[in-house]
């Protein structure tokens, strides 16, 4: 069985991938804990809704720096 998903914090990420973690400066959860393939699953489900969650953050972060943009456009006139 091929499982792949991304622990993400920050700039750094753990990957686990059929059954081995490889890190790099993250929260590492011990594979011992996985007791079955629908833990995988829902552990992966998991870390895409924390994907989505990162990316809608971006977004709104990106939003309010092109108001601020805007407000000091409109400032000047």
């Amino acid at each position: 069985m091929q499982t792949r998903f991304c622990v993400k914090r920050g700039h750094s990420a753990a990957v686990y991938t059929s059954g081995r973690w490889s890190t790099s400066d993250c929260d590492v959860v011990d594979e011992g804990h996985f007791t079955s393939e629908c833990d995988l699953i829902r552990i992966g489900e998991i870390m895409g809704c924390n994907r989505d969650l990162e990316n809608i953050k971006q977004n709104i972060n990106d939003v309010q720096n092109k108001m601020k943009n805007i407000i000091d456009v409109l400032g000047r006139v």
